[in-house]
């Protein structure tokens, strides 16, 4: 919290700092900044290049191959299991050090190979573009690399321009900014160099301040003249930079396999010392009884877990690939089924990020071609670079041509009068041969005072008190819409001559409103459907304003359309926050931090959280998230921080992500349960077995085997079926439960190992011969069949919730899995392989006795699931 303070703190400063500078002067600027107009000269860029640096910001590269490697070994279970390894090394227990480092190895290796993989396919997105900016310095002006501006330096910003600093702007044409990175607003800011703070509402941030512009946007349209503030770290950009490459906190799957690693060590430390010291006091042997338990602790751990939960990451990696989605890190695609909570950036993600012509309307409301017909006149003649509304006027003219058949063949342009700040309208005219039109569209305030007729049902009519009242209930209507509104006027005729003024601006008739808007991806409706069905809450976390959001909101089917807004956050601390955040499913008006604090107190409070966006601003809480979401046109800095990256921006993939996450989860969760359940019964047994018998139940180079071959077996789990009900739901790594589970049933299975004992000891007559190796050798190789036969079989009751387990059998490779492991059994008791193991031939009567215990055994775990799930609802 003491980082995230300093950071929030400081960009209050670089605001309070930012509106100060944009209060002053052109002169006082220059003075402040030490610069000219002509630029600063070699010496002086020098000496700034050595004080402030270069024009960059910190970024998260590529990790080197050997960092990755590094990284993999960073798992609790290959700590526990390298830890075991070096104990057996070092009292020559060879065999058990050889297998638990080929255990280590391979599931370092998967973890490796995917992430080393998944990096450089994300490296690959990166586009390879030299950005320059047109700088003036010593009265030259010329192309140079963006990272080379330093502040002081006068830069020329033209149409298509990245902004490359914070800048003042000193003078400006028409300019108009794409500043969505950095807010989330998608419609584009008008930005000029002279205007009146009296404009600004006091809840104005530094964003909107027409005269200050932000390293991280572009320019759409206009041109203008800068002095650089601000470059590298000190920028916004460089803020936000900062705070998303601060070191991430453990992510649900983190916290999760810590829980499940302390419980299994705490298991392991408080049952190891006690059988190595019975043993050691009843068979008076305390180097075998050291190697017993050594064993028996590799029996407790799940060794095989690091690499069956890499195995089923890489496996949900290579399906997530073939629906075009980069994994970049492995655990994002479990942290993606466990998510309950989906944060979601507004523009881009659930819009299509584009301006679109929504509306077209007569003066009181209606539908009408006409204004359509108007607008596109006026659209499709300015001079210079066409408008991101002129644009989206044509391109709804070009898929609609049916409704405007009536627009002339031939238009000459006579004229033109330009868009500026104070009419905040723009004047073409045209002649089509018979008539002159002046058409004139812009902000409805100003068209209202030009206009003195209103076209009504093609009719032209006086403008009347009433007719005022209705035309701004109109304008109201779209605004509350969430549309951006222009109003369209025309006069005919003005005269023959080909020069027009503003002060022909006057007396026209005003013809109709259009809308527009960002619209809502045609899918993002059914996505956010499904994400709800499959109990993930999707939230939105934008820059824009409260109506446009609640409109959008309310088309995809978002419910609860209560807004809080950024300044709202600030004002709360983290307990308001939280019961805000529980309540409200939209927030506007958000700067990166409060995003960023937003989603910190939502997984605070136990939720798992995900969050997907593209922007620049959205890197911080991209790294804060349980798992980040970006797509391959992001800003670099936000698919660094993202641990998945889509190559089709769109939820419904994401829907895929998520049950492809709970998928891994549903079956790495059957291993640790089966296998901690299983491991801790065998475990009970030994020590009862080491209290009442005079030699070992088994020996440990019998114990590692069972233990490899059933843990080869499970290899095969990530290819098993998953229940629907297992889907259905968000699925979070979590250990609680996982004690209740493992004294339900480990014990059971302990009782069946019992009656093997009591069988092998009394009705093989073994307890008559207990002091005949030969006959030891014969009671192990029964426990042996008896243990093996029940953990792989075992498997087929845990797998699923279904009861009678055989409703939902496994998968074909599971089956193949499991018939290989018992016929390895067999044939390594069955066969002369028996001699190098140390086991002793079993009667052919024994079998059918020790085949009904397992039996017995089955059927009693599939009663107690019965009522396991009953009792608690849950399984995996």
């Amino acid at each position: 919290m003491f980082i995230k303070k300093n950071h929030t703190q400081l960009a209050a400063e670089k605001q309070t700092e930012l509106k100060q500078l944009s209060g002053y002067t052109q002169d006082q600027i220059l003075a402040q900044l030490q610069t000219r107009l002509s630029g600063l000269d070699e010496a002086e860029v020098g000496q700034r290049q050595l004080q402030y640096g270069e024009n960059t910001v910190r970024s998260q590269g590529a990790l080197p191959a050997y960092r990755v490697l590094l990284a993999a070994f960073n798992d609790p279970f290959v700590y526990v299991l390298l830890f075991l390894m070096i104990v057996s090394a070092l009292t020559n227990d060879r065999d058990g050090a050889i297998v638990m480092a080929i255990m280590i190895l391979l599931s370092v290796l998967i973890r490796f190979t995917q992430e080393y993989r998944s990096q450089k396919a994300s490296a690959a997105l990166t586009k390879l573009i030299q950005n320059t900016t047109a700088v003036t310095r010593g009265g030259i002006t010329r192309e140079l690399p963006m990272d080379a501006v330093v502040p002081g330096d006068i830069v020329t910003l033209s149409t298509g321009d990245m902004i490359p600093a914070d800048a003042y702007l000193l003078t400006t044409k028409d300019l108009f900014v794409n500043q969505s990175s950095l807010t989330g607003e998608a419609m584009p800011v008008e930005k000029r160099a002279d205007f009146d703070l009296s404009e600004l509402s006091d809840e104005a941030t530094a964003f909107d301040y027409p005269n200050l512009v932000y390293m991280g946007t572009d320019v759409l349209s206009g041109s203008g003249l800068a002095v650089i503030l601000k470059t590298g770290a000190d920028t916004f950009f460089g803020d936000i930079a900062q705070s998303a490459t601060e070191v991430q906190g453990p992510s649900n799957f983190d916290t999760g396999m810590r829980q499940i690693s302390r419980f299994l060590i705490g298991m392991m430390l408080i049952l190891v010392p006690i059988v190595f010291l019975i043993n050691g006091l009843t068979k008076h042997d305390w180097s075998q009884a050291f190697f017993f338990a050594i064993a028996v602790a590799v029996g407790l751990t799940p060794e095989m877990l690091p690499m069956i939960v890499n195995s089923n990451l890489a496996k949900g990696a290579l399906a997530m690939a073939k629906k075009k989605v980069i994994v970049k890190h492995l655990h994002a695609i479990q942290n993606l089924g466990a998510i309950d909570t989906l944060f979601t950036d507004k523009t881009g993600t659930i819009t299509e990020d584009r301006v679109v012509v929504m509306r077209h309307v007569a003066a009181v409301g209606e539908k009408a071609a006409s204004v359509l017909r108007l607008a596109y006149m006026n659209s499709n003649y300015p001079t210079g670079g066409r408008h991101l509304m002129d644009q989206a006027v044509i391109d709804y003219v070009a898929k609609h041509k049916e409704e405007l058949s009536d627009i002339p063949d031939k238009l000459t342009k006579v004229d033109e009068i330009p868009f500026d700040f104070d009419r905040r309208r723009l004047t073409v005219v045209v002649d089509s041969g018979d008539h002159q039109w002046m058409i004139t569209k812009g902000a409805f305030e100003e068209m209202i005072h030009v206009s003195d007729y209103v076209l009504i049902n093609g009719q032209v009519t006086p403008m009347t008190g009433a007719l005022h009242d209705r035309l701004v209930q109109t304008n109201d209507a779209l605004n509350q819409a969430g549309m951006r509104v222009l109003a369209v006027a025309y006069r005919m005729d003005v005269h023959e001559q080909s020069v027009y003024a503003v002060a022909d601006e006057h007396n026209m008739i005003l013809a109709g409103f259009l809308g527009f808007l960002d619209p809502a991806k045609p899918d993002a409706k059914e996505a956010i459907s499904l994400l709800n069905d499959h109990g993930v809450h999707v939230k939105v976390l934008t820059g824009d304003n409260a109506i446009i959001t609640q409109h959008v909101a309310q088309q995809v089917g978002i419910a609860n359309t209560a807004v809080l807004a950024g300044n709202d956050v600030d004002d709360m601390d983290d307990q308001t926050l939280t019961k805000a955040v529980n309540t409200h499913d939209l927030f506007v008006k958000l700067n990166p931090l409060q995003q960023d604090r937003i989603i910190n107190v939502m997984k605070g409070h136990g939720h798992t959280v995900g969050f997907m966006g593209d922007g620049i601003n959205d890197a911080p809480a991209l790294r804060q998230a349980d798992v980040g979401i970006s797509v391959d046109n992001a800003a670099d800095i936000t698919k660094d921080v993202s641990g998945i990256i889509l190559l089709e921006k769109s939820l419904l993939v994401l829907e895929d992500g998520i049950l492809e996450g709970r998928r891994v989860y549903a079956n790495a969760m059957k291993y640790i349960k089966m296998t901690i359940s299983s491991n801790f019964g065998n475990a009970l047994s030994v020590l009862i077995a080491s209290i009442f018998l005079p030699f070992l139940p088994m020996l440990s180079i019998q114990l590692l085997v069972q233990n490899l071959i059933y843990d080869t077996a499970q290899m095969a789990i990530p290819w098993d079926n998953v229940d629907d009900e297992t889907l259905a739901q968000p699925t979070p790594w979590r250990a609680e439960g996982l004690f209740r589970y493992t004294v339900l049933f480990g014990p059971l299975s302990s009782i069946f190992d019992v009656l093997t004992f009591l069988f092998l000891w009394f009705g093989l007559g073994i307890g008559a011969h207990a002091a005949s190796i030969p006959w030891q050798h014969v009671f192990q190789a029964g426990w042996f069949v008896e243990g093996l036969f029940t953990q792989t079989l075992i498997v087929h009751i845990f797998r699923t919730r279904h009861i009678p387990s055989l409703r939902t059998p496994a998968s074909a490779v599971v089956l193949l899995s499991t018939a290989l492991a018992l016929a390895v059994g067999g044939l390594l008791v069955l066969t002369p392989l028996r001699t190098a193991f140390d086991f002793g031939r079993l009667p052919w009567h024994v079998w059918p006795i020790v085949l009904l215990i397992i039996a017995g055994y089955i059927l009693t775990v599939e009663i107690s699931k019965a009522l396991y799930v009953r009792r608690t609802g849950e399984w995996l």
